[in-house]
C-alpha cells in the first residue's frame, strides 16, 4: 500500500565577517594564540577595529543546518558554494511588464512567488517612449504612464486585427493583453506623484511637454493651456530639469484637482500649489499650503507634513488656517480698461463682505497708493492720527478727513486712492498730498484684515475704479 509522507526542510543561515589582515597597520594590538601543535598564530580582535578599515575583514555567508526530520544529522559550518553565474550582471527592463501565479485568500492559494517560464508573462511597451512610470487599473483596461506615452493593456482579453485594419476583441487566456496607445505624444515624464483620479478622469503632468494633462472618455487633454501656458512653461520645466516635485491629489470635497509644484535651483525655489476647477474649465486659485502627500476619503480631504496629516474644510478650524498657522486670503488682479489710453485711477470700490483691504495698487507707470484700510462698522475717533492702522470706533465721532481706508455707501464699500509715489520733475504737488495715480493699467492686490470677523469666510463680488483721462 503506499502512502505519501510529507517533509519539510528547514534551512538557516550565517552571516560572518571574517578577519583576513591588518593592511594599513592601524590596529593598536594583536593577541596570540597557541595551537595544539605549538604554532602561534595571530588573532586581530574585534574591539581592536576602529569603524574605518573596511579592507581588513570579508563577508561570508554560510549555511548553518539543514534537517529533513527528526533527529537527522546537521550540515557542519563552512563555505558552501552553491551556483556560478557566469554574467552576474543585472537586466534592467524598465519599459516591460511581468505577471506571476494568482492569489486567492478565499481558498488559500498564493503563487505570487511563482514566474513561470513555461508561460507568457512578460509584455513590453514600446522602449522609445521610456520607462514605465505608473500603472492604473481600471475596469478591464491596465492605463500604462510610460515618460514619453500613455497607453492602456486589455485584461483578461486581448484584440484581434483583420487584414483591413480593423479589429475585434475576443475573450482569451491572456493577463495582459496588446497595448493601444492614446493618441497624442504626452507622457507623465518621471512625475507619477502628480498622478489623481475621480470618476473617469485622470490627471497628470508631463513635465518634458511644460503641460497638465487630463486623460478622460475623450482622450487626452491638455489643461494647461487654459490661460497658464506661460505659468506651467515656466515653473514645469523647472520641475522636470531641477529633479522636483510635481505633487497632485483630487480635492473630492470642492471638485477640484490640487497641484503642487516643488522644486530647487541655484537661483531660486518654487513651491506653489494651485487647483485645476472642471466647473469654469480654468485653474481658479493659489493655495497657502505646501504638502508633502495629499489624499481624500470619505469626502473629506486631506494633506500631510513631515510631522501632521491636517484635514481641510474643517469648521472647527479658521478659514484660511493651514498646520496651525494662519495666512490670509489675498487676491491679485489687473484693471486695464481702455488700455491704450493714459488714465488718472480717482477711487477703488467693491461689492462683498466688509474685511478687505487693499495692500498696494501700482501702475504701468510705477504709480504707487498708499495702502487702503478695511471698512469699520460705526464712526472714527478724528483723535487718532489718519493712515496709521485702525482708527479707533467711537459713538458720536465722524472719521478723519484724510482718513485712507473704505467707506460704505449704498451697500458699496467706496475708498479714495492716495498717491505714495516719489516726486517727478515739474510736479509741485506730489505724495499722499495728492489723489489718484496715474497709467495705462493697475494691478491691485486685496487680502483680509486681521480685525474683522477674523476666521469667518468672507466674500469678493465685483471690483471697480473711477478714472479720468490723463495728459502728461
Amino acid at each position: 500500500m503506499a502512502y505519501a509522507v510529507e517533509v519539510k526542510f528547514f534551512n538557516s543561515f550565517v552571516l560572518k565577517k571574517v578577519v583576513t589582515e591588518d593592511k594599513d597597520n592601524t590596529w593598536p594590538s594583536l593577541i596570540t594564540a597557541t595551537t595544539a601543535n605549538n604554532t602561534i598564530w595571530p588573532v586581530y580582535p574585534l574591539s581592536a577595529y576602529n569603524g574605518t578599515d573596511q579592507d581588513d575583514f570579508n563577508w561570508a555567508i554560510e549555511e548553518s543546518r539543514l534537517r529533513g526530520g527528526f533527529n537527522n544529522v546537521e550540515v557542519g559550518y563552512g563555505v558552501k558554494a552553491y551556483a556560478v553565474e557566469p554574467e552576474p550582471n543585472a537586466s534592467l527592463r524598465p519599459n516591460s511588464l511581468i505577471y506571476s501565479g494568482i492569489f486567492n485568500s478565499r481558498t488559500g492559494v498564493n503563487n505570487t512567488n511563482v514566474f513561470s517560464v513555461a508561460e507568457e508573462i512578460t509584455k513590453s511597451a514600446d522602449p522609445a517612449n521610456g520607462s514605465i512610470q505608473k500603472l492604473y487599473a481600471e475596469d478591464t483596461n491596465l492605463i500604462i504612464f510610460q515618460e514619453n506615452k500613455v497607453s492602456r493593456a486589455l485584461i483578461d482579453k486581448d484584440a484581434i486585427y483583420t487584414a483591413e485594419g480593423g479589429g475585434a476583441v475576443t475573450n482569451v487566456n491572456t493577463t495582459i493583453g496588446t497595448i493601444q496607445p492614446y493618441a497624442g505624444e504626452y507622457g507623465i515624464s518621471k512625475n507619477p506623484e502628480s498622478f489623481a483620479v475621480y470618476g473617469f478622469r485622470k490627471y497628470f503632468t508631463d513635465a518634458s511637454r511644460n503641460a497638465v494633462m487630463r486623460l478622460s472618455m475623450d482622450g487626452l487633454e491638455e489643461i494647461s493651456r487654459y490661460g497658464m501656458v506661460d505659468y506651467f512653461r515656466d515653473n514645469l520645466g523647472m520641475v522636470g530639469i531641477n529633479g522636483g516635485q510635481a505633487i497632485g491629489a483630487f480635492d473630492v470635497h470642492s471638485k477640484q484637482y490640487v497641484l503642487s509644484l516643488q522644486a530647487e535651483s541655484a537661483l531660486t525655489t518654487l513651491n506653489e500649489t494651485l487647483v485645476f476647477d472642471e466647473g469654469v474649465k480654468g485653474w481658479t486659485s493659489y493655495m497657502s499650503y505646501i504638502p508633502d502627500f495629499m489624499f481624500s476619503l470619505k469626502n473629506k480631504f486631506y494633506t500631510t507634513t513631515a510631522d501632521q496629516v491636517w484635514q481641510h474644510y474643517d469648521q472647527l478650524v479658521e478659514n484660511g488656517s493651514f498646520y496651525g498657522t494662519r495666512v490670509p486670503a489675498q487676491i491679485k488682479f489687473v484693471i486695464n480698461a481702455k488700455p491704450s489710453l493714459s488714465k488718472l485711477f480717482k477711487t477703488i470700490n467693491y461689492e462683498g463682505d466688509s474685511g478687505w483691504e487693499v495692500t498696494n495698487i501700482v501702475t504701468s507707470e510705477n504709480d504707487i497708493s498708499l495702502p487702503i484700510l478695511s471698512y469699520l462698522e460705526g464712526t472714527y475717533d478724528s483723535a487718532i492720527p489718519p493712515n496709521i492702522g485702525q482708527s479707533a470706533i467711537s459713538p458720536g465721532a465722524v472719521p478723519p478727513i484724510n482718513y485712507a481706508g473704505f467707506m460704505k455707501k449704498e451697500g458699496k464699500y467706496k475708498a479714495v486712492i492716495k498717491n505714495n509715489s516719489q516726486s517727478s520733475q515739474g510736479e509741485v504737488i506730489f505724495g499722499n498730498t495728492m489723489s489718484g495715480i496715474k497709467g495705462y493699467f493697475a494691478t491691485i492686490t486685496m487680502q483680509v484684515d486681521d480685525s474683522t470677523s477674523v476666521g469667518t469666510p468672507k466674500e469678493l463680488f465685483a471690483v471697480s475704479t473711477e478714472y479720468v483721462e490723463s495728459s502728461y
